[in-house]
């Protein structure tokens, strides 16, 4: 099956880097202080790069690319309700107002995380409940993050999980959209 190249390394890396980086400071929040901090600091870091990445990348990077309109999301939603959505070589308009989710709270994550480090901040209760709550948001958008990808998979046949370890996917062909 011909294939051809999606995913750049620089989204690939930072992709699985913002997973494991996410999983770690979950994991450890509890626990292991300081290695939740840095992992914080790992998220905040990546996703600095990946707005810089979002407007000077390659073509699939880029915000331009993949940021759609509400009522193109609608529409999209509704197809996906009845089966008969588009398949999108870069990211589908939910899968990008997905990333813009995921972007935006993981920054909100590592800021109130920020914050809780400073003088000013420290101790202060509504910093660390924003924590908290937007850190269990991000745990909800995950969710729906994987299951989204799973659904497009299953009905495009095609693995978006391999696409993003290798930047490759399937060639277009018929009615999908490049």
């Amino acid at each position: 099956m011909a294939t051809v190249k999606i995913w750049d390394p620089f989204v690939r890396v930072f992709h699985w880097g913002l997973v494991a980086s996410f999983a770690v400071a979950w994991l450890s929040a509890e626990d292991v202080r300081a290695l939740h901090e840095w992992a914080g600091y790992a998220a905040g870091a990546l996703i600095g790069l990946r707005l810089v990445w979002g407007i000077m990348g390659t073509r699939y990077a880029r915000f331009r690319q993949f940021v759609r309109s509400p009522g193109t999301v609608a529409a999209y939603l509704r197809d996906i309700a009845t089966g008969r959505e588009a398949r999108y070589l870069g990211h589908n308009p939910a899968g990008g107002l997905m990333i813009l989710g995921l972007l935006a709270t993981t920054a909100a994550v590592a800021a109130t995380g920020w914050m809780q480090t400073t003088d000013a901040y420290w101790g202060v209760g509504w910093v660390e409940e924003a924590h908290e709550a937007l850190a269990s948001l991000m745990l909800g958008l995950v969710g729906l993050h994987v299951a989204g990808v799973l659904v497009a998979s299953l009905r495009h046949r095609e693995n978006l999980v391999r696409a993003m370890i290798t930047g490759r996917k399937r060639s277009p062909r018929g009615a999908d959209i490049a």
